[in-house]
């Protein structure tokens, strides 16, 4: 055990660590503002004990061989089989939430199979590419892959979900790119999306999605409205300044003038509270982490360890981008979450789940380097 702790990447583990510190200290602050108008607001608490069961899960599969993965496909025929189940059953079953049955609710606690989901179908496309490297370019593995992510995509957008089905798809996008898809394989794909795009507009997106959409292209539609998020958000990030407001002092986030300031828009609060210099910080973190990432990508000389790897780079990189994108206006507001930031217990397990796979895949590759040096 000792050993194998010797082999964690902790500046990985810190730059993670040091974003979740940040997060939870923004939501004790969001607590104090609901708390201050009479209202109950327990998401520092619920976000720490999250934080205790991931780091939990974390170092369990930190001592797991991530080969079983790659070893054993009834494992990842299961787990996928399972996540399909969830999706199926939080669309049946679950609870809606702003007009979404994305989660099931235990007491107090909500679970989001969707995360879940994410993270096997990396695994699951990892598994399939890295058996077919050789041959990836040819079509029926792209369409096979791509049946692997839809469905799940698919059963996601039933929920509705339209920002965790872009992450899915974008993930196998980036997977299939790093395994080798031709340039005409690529352009074909584009124009499919294209349609798929233009067919969901007219027969599957609901009302509230397209208005999001529209109120991206025309921010100033409608103030009091769909617009409002939006416009409440940029409020926020250009009050900050150089060195923010403070922590707790900021206007929109206090005063509950920002929605959803605890998860879609925590980007925003910290902006109007930590200012340029606490996002520089924040960025440095995530900064961090993908450099170490990388390194374990270009030291790994397994193909499914380098593409899984690839894959959770790929999905953190997406949420990060499209929750911050969103809340600058630069993307439309699709209800992704800010990975390590943003209060989320099922988002914060498993993305906790998948760096625990990474360590012990970084610590067999520290191992086979020292065997090398030998």
């Amino acid at each position: 055990m000792l050993t194998q702790l010797k082999k964690i990447d902790w500046f990985l583990l810190l730059a993670v660590l040091a974003l979740v510190a940040v997060g939870l200290l923004e939501l004790w602050s969001i607590d104090a503002g609901v708390q201050a108008t009479g209202q109950a607001s327990n998401f520092f608490a619920r976000q720490g004990i999250f934080l205790m069961v991931s780091l939990v899960a974390m170092m369990m599969l930190v001592f797991t061989d991530a080969r079983i993965f790659r070893n054993y496909s009834s494992l990842l025929v299961v787990l996928y089989v399972i996540s399909l189940v969830l999706l199926v059953a939080v669309v049946l079953f679950g609870q809606k939430v702003r007009g979404t049955a994305g989660w099931f609710r235990f007491g107090e606690l909500n679970f989001g199979p969707v995360e879940l989901a994410k993270l096997v179908v990396i695994l699951v496309l990892a598994k399939y590419f890295s058996r077919r490297h050789v041959e990836v370019y040819r079509t029926r593995h792209i369409i096979v892959s791509a049946l692997y992510a839809g469905l799940p995509t698919g059963l996601v957008l039933l929920q509705p979900d339209l920002g965790s089905a872009l992450i899915l798809i974008l993930v196998w996008l980036g997977m299939v790119l790093l395994s080798g898809m031709k340039q005409r394989h690529l352009v074909i794909v584009l124009l499919a999306g294209i349609v798929v795009a233009a067919l969901a507009w007219t027969f599957a997106f609901k009302t509230y999605q397209k208005e999001r959409i529209l109120t991206f292209l025309n921010p100033t539609k409608d103030p009091l409205g769909y617009s409002y998020n939006l416009i409440q958000s940029k409020i926020a990030i250009g009050s900050g300044g150089i060195l923010g407001k403070g922590l707790g002092q900021g206007s929109q986030g206090q005063l509950n003038f920002l929605p959803e300031k605890h998860t879609d828009f925590i980007f925003s609060v910290l902006a109007e509270e930590w200012g340029f210099v606490g996002l520089l910080f924040i960025f440095t973190c995530y900064g961090v982490f993908f450099w170490r990432l990388s390194r374990i990508i270009f030291s790994v000389g397994n193909n499914f360890f380098r593409l899984f790897v690839a894959g959770y780079a790929i999905l953190i990189f997406g949420q990060v981008a499209i929750n911050v994108g969103m809340c600058l206006g630069l993307l439309p507001i699709t209800g992704i979450s800010l990975p390590f930031l943003s209060y989320g217990g099922s988002n914060l397990l498993i993305n906790f789940m998948a760096l625990g796979i990474v360590q012990n895949i970084a610590g067999q590759v520290s191992t086979s380097v020292k065997i090398k040096e030998e």
